[in-house]
């Protein structure tokens, strides 16, 4: 099974370097000082599963690849349209282009490239980063994968991945309601990056605080309402899910957002609150948190975006 990691940043990094020790033929798609390093001295991942390293093919061209199988697509989200415009020389008719991206509309971006029955979405439930060059660290999240056809059918594709994912380790499930999946994911996404990087301040500290914590809250309601105009059906048991879930983070847990903010680099605000802002905008639906949220970090993304 061959496997092309477009973007092995932490998560591409970390589920790649997975999939090849279970056997897969997996090639790295990286650019800059990670690729050198990668091409150097192979793939380092520091992981709360287990520590690995491991040398796998890596390019920045994907002519260099050819068509696969898969095609795990985990570039940050401003890259996404034009990293998906360079898609084409990894695609064979049956080829499947899983998006393991934050935001609800990457999907939506790569189908306009390549056309939407190669697009799979998927949700990846983990914290990985680049540490240095060459070295992925997995500190927080089950490195868990949700994912599914577009359509909601269940492929022969999806349950050939599902094998392969448990081969390696990987806890997966395949969804046929990947839509709501995604709007779950992107609505505590919101809430704990949101709260993290406006606070400067980790999970444990912001827990502890009741009206950060009913700030947390009142941003999943906001994405709640908005994706319910967007037609997507999230149950009224989403807010305690992720309330739940927030408090069952490491107390030392941040978020990438937060992560991208202090480390000078440049943020996915646009693909979050921006959207949310947006959407609720188009829908004439209030949603004061998100607005506040983005309000604070858009001078931070403006100066890191130059």
């Amino acid at each position: 099974m061959k496997i092309a990691v477009y973007g092995a940043g932490g998560i591409g990094g970390y589920f790649g370097g997975r999939l090849a020790l279970a056997g897969a033929d997996v090639h790295l798609i990286a650019r800059g000082a990670h690729l050198s390093a990668l091409q150097e001295g192979g793939l380092r991942v520091r992981s709360i599963a287990g520590d690995f390293e491991i040398r796998l093919p890596a390019t920045d061209d994907p002519r260099a690849i050819g068509p696969c199988d898969y095609v795990l697509f985990c570039v940050k989200s401003y890259d996404t349209e034009s990293a998906a415009a360079r898609l084409h020389p990894l695609l064979h008719q049956n080829t499947a282009v899983l998006s393991l991206q934050n935001g609800i509309d990457n999907e939506e971006k790569i189908a306009q490239a390549i056309g939407w029955r190669h697009v799979m979405g998927g949700a990846a439930y983990i914290f990985a980063t680049i540490a240095e060059p060459g070295v992925i660290v997995h500190n927080a999240g089950p490195g868990r994968i949700a994912f599914g056809e577009m359509d909601g059918t269940r492929s022969e594709r999806a349950e050939r991945f599902l094998a392969l994912c448990r081969e390696a380790g990987i806890p997966a499930e395949i969804r046929e309601d990947i839509q709501v999946v995604l709007w779950e994911k992107f609505a505590f996404i919101c809430a704990q990056a949101g709260v993290t990087a406006t606070t400067r301040l980790p999970t444990g500290e912001i827990r502890e605080i009741p009206e950060t914590l009913e700030m947390f809250r009142r941003v999943v309601q906001e994405v709640m309402r908005v994706g319910r105009a967007e037609g997507i059906p999230l149950s009224e048991d989403l807010v305690d899910r992720c309330i739940a879930t927030f408090r069952s983070l490491d107390p030392g847990a941040y978020s990438s957002l937060h992560h991208d903010l202090t480390h000078g680099r440049r943020m996915e605000l646009e693909a979050l609150h921006g959207t949310v802002v947006r959407l609720a905008r188009k829908h004439g639906i209030l949603v004061p948190m998100c607005e506040a949220i983005y309000a604070i970090l858009k001078p931070w993304a403006a100066r890191q975006e130059k």
